[in-house]
C-alpha cells in the first residue's frame, strides 16, 4: 500500500487531557490504512509549512475521518496545532509504517506510556470493532490520573469484552491518590510477571518516548528473555 499526499481539512478537535489534543480530518472512502500505522501531517502558519509524523489514533472502522493525537508542547508545530479549528486545512501523507497487530498470534501484551498510546488505541479499537478473538492486555503508565489519554475508550472496551484488559499505572507512589485502583510505579519485570503470568506466550508491543522504549526493551530482552521475534516497537517522538 503506497502513501498518498492530499489536501483535507479538520472536522473536529477533541481534548483528551490537559495537554493532549486529537484532531480529526476528513478523508474519502477509498483512503485506506491499517491500525497502528502513522501519517505525515503538514500545517501552515505565517507563510511557513511545518510537518511531523504522527500515529493514527483512529481505527479503520471509524469512517469518514482519520484522527491524529499530539501532546501539545512549546514547539512551533504544537503552537500551530493548538490553534487549529474545524474547517482549517492540513496536508496528510498516508499510510506509513509497519507497527501492526500480529493477528495470527492469540495473545498480546502492549506496554506504553503517555502519548505512546495513540497507535495502540488504533489497534485496540480495530480489534474490538472487528470482534477479533484475541487476548489483548495493556500496561499503560502515566504521571497522574489526569494524564491518561483515551482512558474512557480503554475502560469501555474492557467493560464490554473480557478479551481486553488494561492495567493503569502511575509513575510514583506519591502520584497515587487514596482512591486509585491501579498500579503504582514504572512498568518493570515484576509488574509484567504479576499481571501476565503467561507473558512467555504473548507478542509484545512497546510504544512510548524513546527513552522508555529503550528501557522496556532491556527488560524484555534481558530480564524476561523474550525473543526478538516476539517484540514489536515504536519509538514515539511526537512530543
Amino acid at each position: 500500500m503506497g502513501a498518498t499526499v492530499f489536501e483535507t481539512h479538520i472536522t473536529e478537535v477533541h481534548r483528551r487531557t490537559r495537554d493532549v489534543l486529537s484532531f480529526r480530518a476528513a478523508v474519502t472512502e477509498g483512503m485506506n490504512y491499517r491500525a497502528g500505522q502513522f501519517m505525515g501531517v503538514t500545517v501552515r502558519a505565517d507563510g511557513r509549512e511545518l510537518s511531523k509524523y504522527l500515529s493514527f489514533s483512529s481505527a479503520p472502522s471509524e469512517k469518514g475521518y482519520v484522527e491524529f493525537t499530539k501532546k501539545i508542547s512549546g514547539s512551533d508545530f504544537s503552537k500551530v496545532l493548538e490553534r487549529l479549528k474545524p474547517g482549517d486545512g492540513v496536508t496528510l501523507k498516508m499510510p506509513l509504517g509497519s507497527f501492526l497487530l500480529e493477528e495470527a498470534a492469540p495473545k498480546h501484551l502492549f506496554l506504553s506510556g503517555g502519548i505512546g498510546i495513540t497507535p495502540i488505541r488504533s489497534m485496540w479499537k480495530d480489534a474490538f470493532d472487528r470482534r477479533l478473538a484475541l487476548d489483548m492486555m495493556l500496561l499503560y503508565g502515566n504521571r497522574t490520573p489526569e494524564d491518561i489519554a483515551f482512558r474512557d475508550d480503554l475502560e469501555a472496551m474492557m467493560g464490554e469484552s473480557k478479551s481486553f484488559k488494561t492495567v493503569f499505572s502511575l509513575d510514583t507512589a506519591a502520584a497515587c491518590p487514596a482512591s486509585w485502583k491501579g498500579r503504582c510505579g514504572f512498568i518493570n519485570a515484576a509488574m509484567i510477571k504479576e499481571e501476565a503470568p503467561d507473558y512467555l506466550e504473548r507478542v509484545f508491543y512497546v510504544c512510548g518516548p524513546p527513552a522508555m522504549v529503550t528501557h522496556l526493551l532491556s527488560i524484555l530482552q534481558g530480564q524476561l528473555q523474550i525473543p526478538e521475534s516476539r517484540i514489536k516497537r515504536e519509538n514515539f517522538a511526537g512530543y
